[in-house]
């Protein structure tokens, strides 16, 4: 546990057997590499992360790990999401600790029986509008506050240091937040990650996961609410109800969940 309390931006203190924090390794400089949920069985420490970015996330892991008493193994669990009620198979079940509407994170070591897709799944979480992975942030250049890591609960603001905090810490407190990652509705194509978006011919934004007329892009602050254009379709950006905007359109706005 101190092994990872100084590497990533929540309090692995607070994960225990029924409850998950969820969490970012970021490099020095602040910018995002990777996220997870941490879980617990009671024996150990178990990262849910995207498969994907597993190798590397392993390797920053094991180059900081030094003379620190841990090991770092894969495992055979399978991931599953579930929402619109507890699951009721078994596993290593918690909350998913974004937002209540998100359901639960729960690992198996068998293949259990799903009623639902992952077609689904990423059509559930658009809805809410939260971030997947690297389809959604972009490594070694997107901050956490831009995604929502703040409201959705991915950051500590009282655990001490961690890599990557004094950036993460002063675009808070400086309000030097001028983009943020949100749901759009398209009307048209969808366009294809990285698309730029424009507002009366200037680039405001940039598309990021989609599905169907749904998806997600980062998008300047004053663009929030306008409708944007990319190719031939127009897209509606708009922020979710957790999420906090700052009145004069200029910053995100301070507030801390732990």
């Amino acid at each position: 546990m101190a092994f990872l309390q100084g590497l990533v931006s929540n309090d692995v203190a607070d994960v225990r057997p029924g409850r998950a924090v969820w969490a970012a390794l970021l490099t020095p400089q602040g910018k995002w590499l990777a996220d997870f949920f941490i879980l617990s069985d009671g024996e150990r420490l178990l990262l849910d992360c995207e498969a994907v970015l597993a190798p590397m996330l392993r390797q920053r892991l094991s180059r900081y790990r030094l003379r620190s008493r841990v090991a770092l193994q894969d495992t055979d669990l399978r991931v599953y999401a579930a929402w619109a009620g507890e699951p009721e198979a078994s596993g290593i079940a918690a909350p998913d600790p974004r937002l209540p509407e998100a359901g639960w994170r729960l690992l198996s070591a068998d293949a259990l029986s799903a009623n639902a897709s992952q077609e689904a799944w990423d059509a559930h979480r658009l809805s809410l509008g939260l971030p997947d992975g690297s389809r959604d942030m972009e490594a070694e250049k997107s901050v956490l506050l831009e995604g929502g890591y703040d409201e959705l609960n991915g950051i500590s603001w009282t655990k001490g240091c961690y890599m990557g905090q004094e950036l993460t810490a002063r675009t808070k407190y400086r309000g030097l937040l001028k983009r943020r990652l949100v749901p759009v509705d398209i009307d048209g194509a969808c366009p294809a990650p990285g698309t730029p978006l424009l507002l009366d011919g200037r680039e405001v934004g940039t598309m990021r996961s989609s599905l169907g007329a749904h998806g997600m892009a980062v998008v300047r602050l004053e663009a929030i609410g306008q409708v944007l254009s990319a190719g031939g379709a127009a897209i509606h950006p708009v922020a979710p109800n957790w999420m906090r905007l700052a009145d004069d359109g200029g910053s995100a706005e301070a507030g801390a969940k732990a």
